[in-house]
């Protein structure tokens, strides 16, 4: 079962369960992969859903800290929680370790020497590990890396 499948089944659970949460987010989630997928004019790949998905829960992370600097600690747990939910759908994320070996393997493959190389190991990083780091973890290795 594709991410998309799960996603339509798992709706249809929590809008059994009464789990309104739940339900308007995947409500949501499955209006948003329609609206890409009437932009791009062909259904959506595990890769598009993934990438969707990974943009979703950034953006309720980012809109957590605003509300925490607000003072307004019941959006936070919301957008926290919508976060946890969408999360479950991602792949396993890398930690720390793992992904300094990807960069140091992939910026001796393309040959990368100064930090004039940042963008192109960057975009090779993220090519390989595709949802499973967060963008701003591989762009501080990368730039540790570069600037030995």
């Amino acid at each position: 079962m594709n991410l998309k499948e799960q996603i339509e089944k798992d709706f249809i659970e929590a809008f059994k369960a009464k789990d309104d949460l739940k339900k308007n987010l995947l409500s949501m989630i499955k209006s948003v992969f329609k609206n890409k997928e009437i932009e791009i004019q062909k259904p959506l790949e595990e890769g598009d859903v993934t990438d969707i998905l990974t943009k979703e829960v950034k953006k309720r992370k980012e809109s957590a800290m605003v509300y925490e600097q607000g003072g307004r600690p019941e959006l936070v747990e919301k957008e926290n929680a919508e976060a946890a939910i969408l999360s479950k759908y991602l792949p396993e994320q890398m930690d720390e370790p793992a992904v300094r070996e990807v960069v140091k393997a992939t910026i001796t493959e393309i040959g990368a020497l100064s930090p004039a190389d940042m963008g192109k190991a960057i975009g090779a990083v993220m090519a390989k590990i595709k949802g499973q780091a967060d963008g701003g973890l591989v762009s501080k290795i990368v730039k540790e890396e570069l600037s030995k």
